[in-house]
C-alpha cells in the first residue's frame, strides 16, 4: 500500500505546484444571478512589482472598470476585494484544466453565485464604450426649470433619491422635507415650523433646465430653490441656534486626501454604490459634509478641517442601523463576514480626518408659509 500510495501522493504534488505556478491572467467572464442577472467581466493582469491586479466591468450596467483593491491567487483559492462597490469575490479554481472558477459574489449581507470561465477572442464578450461626460453647463448660468412634473409618489415604495441624466433631472419618493434639505443645504434638524406634511407626503419630480448642458451642484440646488417657492408656495426666515452636529477636523496625522486633477473639471461626483461605500470625485469638504448630513447621519455635519480644494477619495465602512435614514434606507445587520470599521474609525484610517460631537451655532430655516404642490 504505502508503494502505491508514494507515486500517487507525488502526482497530486506535482498537480498542485503546476496549478500554484499556473499563470491565471487574462478576461475571466460569468453571471451574477441575484434578482437581475448581470455578465460580469474581470480583466486580471501583472501588477507592477508583482503579484495580480485586476478590473471589474458589468457588461449591462454600461461604465468605466472598477478596479480591485487585492487579488490573490493561493493554492486553488481565487480571492478579491473591489471597496468602491463594497464587493469581494471568493471562488475555486478547477483542478483539470483551470480555466473556470466557481465562486460567489458578496455585495451587502447575501452572497450570489458567480462562476467564471476563462475567455478566448471568440468567446469573450465586447466590454461596451462607456457613455461620454455629459457637456456640463455653463458655470454663469442661472437656470430654472422650464418644464417640471410633480407627482405622488408610490405608496409604501423604499428608498428614495435625486438623479441628472444628462439634460434631465427627476427626484423620487422625496418628501418638502427632503427637498429643502437638497435645496438649501441643510439637515432636516435645521428646518423648524410648517405643517406635518412636509415629513409624509412623499413626490416624483421630472424636470428639464431652461439652459442647455448638465447643471453643476450649486445650479441644481438652485433650480429646486426656485421650484420650491413656485410650486409649494415656500417662504421663510433664518435663525442662528446652537445645535449639536458632527464637527470634521484633520486627524492628528494629517489629511490622507488625494487632490483631485486641477484640470479635469467637471462637476463633483458623490454617489453612494452600496451603503457604506461611498467613491467621490472632484470633491470638496463641504460638499462631503454636506452628503453625510444630508444621508447618512442623524445630525448637522459641519467642516471644520480648514482644507480648500477638491480630492478624490473612497470611504467605506460597516454602517450600523442609525445611518442612512437621510436615503430612507434600513441597514441590515452586519454578516459574518464583515470586516469593515465602523465609520468613525473608516475616517480616520482612509481619509485621516477625525469626526466627533460638538455644539454648534448652525442656521435653521424657520418656515413661514407653505402650500401642497401647485398642478402640472
Amino acid at each position: 500500500m504505502k508503494k502505491l500510495l508514494l507515486p500517487a501522493m507525488a502526482l497530486a504534488a506535482l498537480s498542485a505546484g503546476s496549478l500554484l505556478a499556473q499563470d491565471i491572467t487574462g478576461s475571466w467572464q460569468g453571471t451574477l444571478h441575484g434578482p437581475r442577472d448581470l455578465r460580469i467581466v474581470i480583466k486580471v493582469a501583472k501588477a507592477d512589482g508583482g503579484g495580480l491586479k485586476a478590473m471589474l466591468f458589468s457588461i449591462d450596467q454600461p461604465g468605466p472598470g472598477i478596479p480591485a483593491s487585492t487579488f490573490t491567487l493561493q493554492g486553488t483559492t481565487v480571492k478579491f476585494a473591489v471597496p468602491a462597490i463594497g464587493g469581494t469575490f471568493e471562488g475555486k479554481l478547477s483542478n483539470t484544466d483551470g480555466t473556470s472558477i466557481t465562486g460567489s459574489w458578496t455585495q451587502g449581507p447575501n452572497p450570489a453565485p458567480l462562476d467564471l470561465t476563462l475567455a478566448n477572442e471568440k468567446t469573450a464578450w465586447a466590454i461596451p464604450e462607456p457613455p461620454p461626460p455629459p457637456v456640463p453647463m455653463a458655470k454663469d448660468a442661472t437656470p430654472s426649470f422650464e418644464v417640471a412634473t410633480i407627482k405622488p409618489g408610490v405608496p409604501d415604495s423604499p428608498g428614495k433619491g435625486f438623479g441628472t441624466n444628462g439634460h434631465n433631472v427627476s427626484t423620487r419618493n422625496t418628501t418638502l422635507n427632503d427637498l429643502i434639505v437638497f435645496a438649501y443645504g441643510l439637515h432636516a434638524r435645521q428646518i423648524a415650523g410648517g405643517p406635518g406634511w412636509l415629513e409624509t407626503e412623499k413626490y416624483d419630480i421630472a424636470g428639464i433646465p431652461d439652459r442647455p448642458g448638465a447643471p453643476n451642484g450649486d445650479q441644481l440646488k438652485a433650480m429646486f430653490q426656485k421650484l420650491i417657492a413656485d410650486r409649494f408656495k415656500l417662504t421663510f426666515h433664518r435663525e442662528k441656534k446652537e445645535l449639536t452636529v458632527y464637527a470634521i477636523t484633520v486627524g492628528k496625522t494629517g489629511s490622507k486626501l488625494t487632490p483631485a486633477d486641477s484640470n479635469a473639471g467637471g462637476n463633483p461626483s458623490l454617489f453612494f454604490r452600496g451603503l457604506g461605500v461611498l467613491p467621490a470625485k472632484n470633491a470638496t469638504m463641504s460638499e462631503f459634509a454636506g452628503v453625510m448630513q444630508g444621508a447618512v447621519l442623524d445630525r448637522p455635519v459641519v467642516d471644520q478641517t480648514g482644507l480648500t480644494g477638491r480630492f478624490d477619495f473612497t470611504l467605506s465602512w460597516a454602517p450600523d442601523e442609525t445611518q442612512f435614514g437621510g436615503l430612507g434606507a434600513r441597514v441590515p445587520p452586519p454578516g459574518e463576514g464583515e470586516t469593515r470599521p465602523n465609520l468613525f474609525t473608516a475616517m480616520q484610517d482612509q481619509l485621516g480626518l477625525k469626526m466627533e460631537t460638538a455644539k454648534a451655532p448652525v442656521d435653521v430655516l424657520v418656515i413661514d408659509r407653505v402650500e401642497k404642490p401647485s398642478e402640472n
